[in-house]
């Protein structure tokens, strides 16, 4: 049966005016009315009427890129990857040639994720690419693995880079193309960090974690405490020396004071990302200890500031650029997707100035 407009003004509880209007954009609606109306057209599997109708079973020279923070060098690195690699005669699309990419900032939030998700399906997006790590809850994940099956049964061509594969929907097999995946190595990654850290000979080793509940943070974190299991370092004083926070400079700078607080000597410090060493950093030279030789600090994803701090940053480079641009290529069929679909993009170790050996 066909579903109408009506029908989804009934499952939003609105009218059939609001609908249109959230539908056709051009009339301010309310977020909480504009969110229940696309929860509906999602649930209904709405189409709309007249011309759009007829591109049901097509797509659009529509791309749909979603990151968690366009601010973040991480996300703006991969965002402009993947547009580096959209467009051109060999790019698919009804009309081929240039398409129009659009980058989507979810802001790490869940609704705002699936309501991109709901828009670029609603568009008939050629493909849409997901980038960064992906939130761990049940009922989000199986909303998305949904989502996903939709917009590849509809056509759209969907890439996970630095994510996860995902569960099919209710955790069943489904006869719809699975996304590409490239996905990053975070937890060995993380693991050889601390493993060299304790070469040198650190034992006292603080972890500022990113925030809970997404993959990257735990991929990281396990792979962390791998390594300090594997020397006979204890659980419960690798969690007293884990603080964390989100992916910032700030969080870096409270996170390092907290951990100087627990314990005042610390002889290392890993954090989750560049960005919060950076913070980690300042936080060590705000309380007159010098970096390594006092405190080594280590990073992760060689962001291009990097090299560049002072000293330079040990840290674990992800090739973001080069991963996303295939995750581009996938994306419009210029490459074919990697056997079963899933790719592990490698981390590897760059051992800079911020660590030596513990002072004394």
């Amino acid at each position: 049966m066909t579903v109408t407009l009506a029908d989804v003004a009934a499952r939003a509880r609105v009218s059939p005016a609001t609908v249109s209007r959230v539908l056709n954009g051009n009339y301010p609606v309310a977020a909480s009315t504009r969110e229940r109306v696309l929860r509906a057209v999602d649930e209904l599997d709405y189409v709309l009427n007249g011309p759009a109708s007829s591109l049901a079973a097509a797509t659009s020279d529509l791309v749909g890129i979603l990151v968690n923070d366009i601010s973040d060098p991480f996300f703006g690195i991969m965002a402009g990857a993947v547009q580096s690699e959209i467009g051109g005669p060999e790019g698919m699309g009804r009309a081929g040639g240039e398409k129009l990419a659009v980058v989507c900032n979810t802001g790490g939030l869940a609704e705002r994720e699936l309501t991109y998700l709901t828009l670029l399906q609603r568009q008939r997006a050629a493909a849409v690419v997901l980038t960064g790590g992906a939130l761990e809850d049940p009922e989000h994940t199986a909303a998305m693995s949904a989502k996903l099956a939709k917009l590849t049964r509809a056509g759209t061509r969907v890439v996970l880079c630095g994510r996860p594969p995902m569960p099919g929907p209710d955790g069943a097999a489904d006869d719809h193309p699975a996304p590409a995946v490239l996905a990053f190595d975070n937890r060995g990654g993380a693991r050889r960090l601390t493993e060299h850290l304790l070469a040198l000979g650190h034992r006292r080793v603080g972890y500022v974690a990113g925030p809970p509940g997404r993959t990257t943070t735990r991929d990281r974190l396990e792979g962390h405490r791998e390594a300090l299991a594997a020397v006979g370092l204890a659980t419960s004083a690798q969690e007293r020396l884990t603080v964390h926070g989100t992916y910032s400079r700030g969080s870096g700078f409270d996170a390092a004071r907290e951990l100087l607080r627990r314990d005042p000597e610390l002889t290392a410090i890993v954090a989750a990302n560049d960005t919060v060493a950076l913070g980690v950093c300042a936080a060590l030279r705000d309380q007159g200890r010098r970096v390594p030789e006092d405190i080594s600090v280590a990073g992760f994803d060689d962001l291009p500031f990097s090299v560049d701090a002072a000293p330079a940053l040990t840290t674990v480079r992800l090739p973001l650029f080069e991963a996303a641009a295939r995750a581009g290529r996938l994306a419009m069929g210029k490459e074919a997707p990697p056997p079963g679909g899933i790719a592990t993009v490698e981390a590897e170790l760059m051992v800079r100035g911020s660590t030596a050996r513990p002072n004394g």
